[in-house]
């Protein structure tokens, strides 16, 4: 008997508890394995054959990750449709990399009940994606256009001020992708700048929420306590005109 949507959701759930941590691990190697030959390129070619054999096998694995879970999810349409980035990133290879953002936010929004707060929650999210989105734009985009004469980005610096003046929507057009490989990561960046604009608006909005519930719940503790209040006033008043309207005892 084959398991129902909901068994294999509930699997799905499982498995990727239990691999959040290894993802995790996978992904800071892939990251630094990735990093070092982009920021060093005077690197000797026998550790710069490394680190890409790294990066291969590690996206190899996260391949073979992804296809695990599209086989253990109860809607597979429904899967692939709310994890196209995922799907891209692992396709196409200039995207590679911004896998590592897709990681963190699985992670972090698998464990979010164990961070506190919503407004930590979304906080934390929002901090590690978008410092992590900016590092990781800032080495893609430095890795595909150099290797061009015309490129206007040739260094980390001008790499990581293009990506925060994309991902931030201002778009100086001082530094500017040259190459094909280069206007995709462009493209991704923005898709990312507008969501991470998205979650900014949400973290306000709950914070804000947050604070006007907070007020509300003083408020109505406030005016039920001087309700109380007023009434016992209002007891004390009645029993001392009663005292005083009462006709004196004989001795």
């Amino acid at each position: 008997m084959s398991a129902t949507p909901a068994t294999r959701d509930h699997r799905l759930r499982r498995w990727e508890q239990r691999t959040g941590g290894w993802l995790i691990g996978l992904a800071m190697v892939y990251l630094t394995a990735y990093a070092v030959p982009i920021l060093d390129p005077e690197l000797p070619p026998d550790l710069r054959d490394a680190a890409e054999t790294v990066t291969f096998a590690i996206w190899a694995l996260l391949a073979v990750e992804f296809v695990l879970r599209f086989a253990m999810a109860g809607s597979r349409w429904q899967f692939v449709k709310v994890r196209l980035f995922d799907l891209a990133t692992l396709i196409l290879p200039p995207l590679r990399p911004l896998r590592l953002v897709t990681i963190v936010f699985m992670v972090v929004r698998r464990n979010a009940s164990t961070l506190g707060r919503v407004r930590l929650r979304l906080g934390t999210y929002v901090a590690a994606c978008t410092a992590l989105l900016l590092f990781l734009s800032s080495l893609t985009i430095l890795d595909v256009e150099r290797r061009n004469p015309d490129a206007s980005i040739t260094t980390f610096g001008d790499a990581l001020w293009w990506s925060v003046t994309t991902v931030t929507t201002v778009g100086y057009g001082d530094l500017y992708p040259t190459t094909t490989e280069g206007r995709l990561i462009a493209v991704a960046l923005m898709v990312g700048g507008i969501a991470l604009a998205g979650l900014v608006t949400a973290t306000l909005a709950s914070w804000f929420m947050d604070r006007f519930s907070e007020l509300r719940v003083t408020e109505a503790q406030t005016t039920s306590e001087i309700s109380a209040l007023t009434e016992e006033v209002r007891r004390l008043r009645d029993e001392l005109h009663a005292q005083r309207s009462a006709p004196p005892s004989l001795p």
